[in-house]
């Protein structure tokens, strides 16, 4: 196919009714990470080369305005992806390493949008304005005023603008229903005048959106009911400021929902928000997703403890048996219900992957640790290149896609030794998680969307 470059114009194009259904492997990329946030798929022959500027392997690109981190999200032919478009500026970007803890200047006015385009072609199917305002609170000068990413069932859109709100729309684009979550003023716990934006998305699991509020006065945990946006649970969290997402995962032959925290990571009952486990001693400003590892759920982090004792930048492996208030993991002693426990090797801003039985933790200066996924056991740590890596890896085909913020892309063939079998770039700014979808890869960056597949 050859290459397609489109300008943003909004299309008119007819389209049926979807019904909700259970999310398919290899079609649809529902939310954060696509499907229970693993990260993967490997039901297509995927690209490790391709070409933007000659169009070798790219299917598609569109612009898309305004400013965002949200990832792109798929059901069947649909890509849908969340901006925030600022009244009369190009909103500024810092990206690269660097420990500044500055708010954005951009206190302007915005327009919250969502968009919808299709998948074989990049057009515009339709773009709704969720709200016109000045943002609530300042983002970090790294951050954006829509870090969220959308979430979908096939029949609602249900996009989080932080302090603007929760907006959920038909796949056909009709407004359905809204919902005001209050102040999600998120930033250093220690600091009132510090505002770096709100970030964790949203999920949906049997017929409720559940969103995981970790801010700066009275965090919570909310499922609501889908349909309606109805209230259905809310339980109080006692913790500090986080960015992580939650995940639903099996567990011993039930649904349980895993949050990750500093204070506060643990797992509820989805019917009701009950409590089954929980145990302090992440790091400070989590970012990470749980995920699976076979049977264990693997939660991480990386900022300093908040307590001494704590393990500095851990990783800890649960086991299915957890219950309770569990004592805080150690590597040497990891406890009943932790099968493993790693320090000084977690990640800070992206989500792990656990692909063909080994976990991969990228560091935001782009060194890979890898671990065995059932035991811990480290196999080596290699560096992909210079440059800031804030984007969450994601695999398939056997290989591995890890996205530096500066647009360069490195294709690691999976394995212990993380060998690097390409370097592509995708021409722009990217810090958006990748999505992958149908055979093709979706890349959410500074201007565009693009599609690239073989």
């Amino acid at each position: 196919m050859s290459r397609t470059i489109l300008a943003i114009t909004l299309a008119a194009v007819c389209s049926q009714p979807t019904r909700a259904q259970e999310a398919r492997p290899g079609i649809d990329w529902p939310q954060f990470r696509g499907i229970r946030a693993s990260g993967v798929d490997d039901a297509h022959q995927l690209p490790s080369e391709w070409d933007v500027a000659t169009g070798k392997n790219l299917r598609w690109k569109t612009r898309i305005p305004g400013l965002s981190h949200s990832s792109p999200i798929v059901w069947g032919d649909r890509v849908f992806v969340a901006t925030a478009v600022a009244k009369g500026e190009d909103a500024s970007l810092k990206i690269g390493l660097y420990g500044a803890g500055d708010s954005a200047e951009d206190m302007v006015e915005h327009a919250f949008q969502l968009w919808c385009l299709r998948l074989d072609d990049g057009r515009p199917i339709w773009m709704r304005t969720a709200v016109t305002c000045v943002p609530e609170f300042a983002r970090h000068t790294k951050a954006t005023h829509v870090d969220s990413t959308p979430v979908t069932d096939g029949k609602h859109v249900v996009a989080v603008f932080g302090s603007q709100g929760m907006f959920c729309y038909s796949i056909d684009g009709d407004r359905k229903w809204h919902v005001d979550l209050g102040d999600l003023d998120v930033g250093p716990h220690d600091s009132i005048d510090l505002h770096w934006g709100y970030a964790s998305s949203p999920i949906i699991w049997d017929g409720k959106v559940i969103v995981q509020a970790d801010v700066k006065k009275n965090p919570h945990l909310s499922a609501y009911d889908i349909a309606t946006g109805e209230v259905v649970w809310r339980v109080e969290r006692d913790d500090v400021t986080t960015w992580a997402t939650p995940t639903v995962l099996p567990c011993d032959g039930k649904e349980h929902l895993f949050v990750n925290g500093c204070k506060h990571l643990g797992a509820y009952r989805l019917q009701d928000g009950a409590e089954i486990w929980r145990m302090a001693g992440g790091g400070g400003l989590p970012v990470p997703a749980p995920i699976a590892a076979g049977e264990l759920v693997l939660m991480t982090s990386n900022h300093r403890p908040l307590k001494p004792g704590h393990p500095l930048k851990p990783v800890f492996a649960f086991k299915p048996s957890a219950k309770g208030q569990l004592p805080v993991s150690q590597p040497d002693a990891p406890g009943e219900h932790v099968a493993w426990t790693k320090k000084r090797v977690g990640n800070y801003i992206q989500t792990p992957i656990v692909y063909r039985g080994l976990v991969y933790l990228c560091a935001t200066n782009g060194v890979v640790t890898v671990l065995d996924a059932k035991t811990g056991e480290q196999f080596g740590r290699h560096r992909l290149g210079p440059g800031g890596f804030s984007a969450s890896a994601i695999a398939g085909d056997g290989k591995l896609w890890f996205t530096g913020e500066e647009g360069d892309v490195y294709v690691v063939e999976a394995g212990k030794d993380c060998k690097v079998i390409a370097q592509q770039n995708v021409g722009e700014i990217c810090m958006a998680t990748p999505a992958l979808a149908a055979g093709r890869l979706l890349f959410r960056t500074r201007h565009h969307v693009l599609a690239l597949g073989l």
